[in-house]
């Protein structure tokens, strides 16, 4: 099959996700190539249009063995027009249930054609040097195994005859799906004397959810507990306060420190 250009996307608010997808990319080995960040509230306002001679790769972290809430709407927006397309879903070494098959379904609903699909393990938003879970993933051998996963994306994509019958079948997932898409609405960031109100955490932050004019003011309903803000302040003057997402950082360190293996599906 011919394909005359590779478009990534990815929803990636502390920087795994972008690196998977980036390491697919290297290995489907495509001159033309542009990242679709769709992290910041902005860019998901934009709809996003397809056709049959580009390759698709969609990254999405797992949230509570979803793919995110907040991207539902956005998916919406997407015009595939029988494009061949990539599922990715980056894990932070718990589980990612039905985010999978969930993510490939919204692709074949907005008229991709899901050829492959794999989910890969990245550091888990709530950890940190202190309380570890999956801390330095995506490692060295996951972006090899991305850029190998990508290389057999391109065997399949040059061997492909037929796109409609191509679609990706054995994606493991249960109907109805799984876990939740209900966001947690707790306050549980503590902002302490060393932040100079730099904006930085309000400029990352994927919903908008940081005051802009003062950090430490962060609407609850709006955070997604994604933690882009703790682990990327300068300052190191965000941290945690106790309660149940600090509480969840302790049981997933103790629960879940086996390092899991990526997995791809052709």
């Amino acid at each position: 099959m011919d394909i005359k250009s590779l478009k990534l996307v990815c929803f990636s608010p502390t920087g795994t996700t972008e690196q998977v997808v980036r390491a697919v990319a290297r290995g489907i080995d495509i001159n033309d190539v542009e990242l679709i960040d769709v992290t910041k509230p902005e860019a998901r306002s934009h709809s996003l249009k397809f056709t049959e001679g580009e390759l698709i790769v969609v990254g999405v972290p797992v949230y509570m063995g979803r793919v995110p809430g907040l991207l539902q709407e956005w998916f919406g927006k997407i015009q595939a027009e029988g494009s061949p397309a990539v599922g990715v879903v980056v894990y932070g070494n718990r589980v990612y249930d039905d985010a999978m098959l969930e993510l490939k379904d919204m692709l074949k609903r907005q008229g991709a054609v899901p050829i492959a699909c794999a989910a890969y393990i990245g550091e888990h938003s709530f950890s940190n040097s202190e309380i570890p879970t999956a801390h330095g993933r995506p490692d060295n051998n996951d972006l090899s195994h991305a850029e190998m996963f990508g290389f057999k994306v391109r065997e399949k994509l040059d061997s492909i005859t037929d796109l409609a019958e191509s679609c990706v079948n054995n994606i493991p997932g249960e109907y109805p799906y799984r876990g939740s898409t209900e966001l947690w609405d707790v306050d549980f960031i503590a902002v302490d004397e060393s932040c100079v109100q730099c904006g930085l955490c309000a400029e990352i932050c994927p919903t908008g959810a940081i005051d802009a004019e003062d950090s430490s003011v962060i609407d609850t309903v709006k955070c997604i507990t994604c933690c882009a803000c703790l682990k990327k302040c300068p300052n190191q003057a965000r941290a945690m306060k106790d309660g149940p997402v600090k509480d969840a950082r302790v049981r997933l360190n103790r629960l879940f420190a086996e390092p899991k293996e990526p997995e791809f599906y052709l």
